[in-house]
């Protein structure tokens, strides 16, 4: 994806999970641990709690066109984000999965001598901290914000307005990067924000010329 206005931006707010670093298995034990949420919840078995859940996310995603997210298909399903977010932090290990990515690094640390880097996350704040601790992310960013701010996850129109805010750029100058459009894209996008699709660490690379030689880039 582009960045036709890149000499506006100021400041950039990333998504964290499957976008600053991609692990299949991780992803695999967080998805299996939302089964084992909603059997817990249902006093179902975990093969059941697949098949409900496999269900509700298409009809959901028929329904509105749009990619689902683990907290909207538990909560659909009568669990609470606050409860799927409490079982995860005290389930989930990505210590066992995540490692360091110098090239991640660094290109944050060039970025930050430019753009006020912050992320937003639909991840909790204790996982997000150990996350960032593992791939060395920590004092990198300015600020950062996640799914216990509001306890209301990705889309929410609400939510972008306040990190807007806080950031205290115009919308146009303030660049989002995630790996899911309809969740981490859409909305920012819509309120005149500049948006980067990154869905591996090769695109996520790229950005950096991108936003330092873009004529080059393009």
């Amino acid at each position: 994806m582009s960045l036709s206005a890149c000499h506006e931006i100021r400041g950039i707010v990333f998504d964290l999970d499957g976008t600053l670093y991609v692990c299949d298995r991780y992803a695999a034990e967080i998805q299996d641990a939302s089964v084992a949420y909603i059997a817990g919840l249902k006093g179902i078995s975990q093969t059941e709690a697949v098949e409900l859940m496999s269900t509700v996310w298409l009809k959901r995603a028929e329904e509105s066109g749009t990619t689902q997210t683990i907290s909207g298909v538990c909560t659909y399903l009568g669990g609470s984000v606050q409860g799927l977010h409490r079982f995860f932090a005290e389930n989930l290990r990505p210590e066992a999965y995540l490692v360091r990515d110098e090239r991640v690094i660094g290109m944050l640390e060039r970025l930050a001598e430019r753009f006020s880097l912050f992320i937003y996350t639909n991840n909790n704040r204790i996982l997000t901290t150990r996350i960032m601790n593992i791939l060395g992310l920590d004092g990198l960013v300015r600020g950062t914000f996640t799914i216990d701010d509001t306890w209301c996850g990705k889309p929410d129109e609400g939510m972008v307005h306040r990190v807007l805010g806080e950031v205290g750029l115009s919308p146009e100058e303030v660049l989002f990067v995630g790996d899911r459009f309809d969740v981490d894209l859409r909305v920012p996008e819509q309120l005149g924000c500049p948006v980067y699709l990154s869905q591996s660490l090769e695109q996520l690379l790229r950005l950096e010329n991108l936003l330092f030689f873009p004529k080059v880039s393009q």
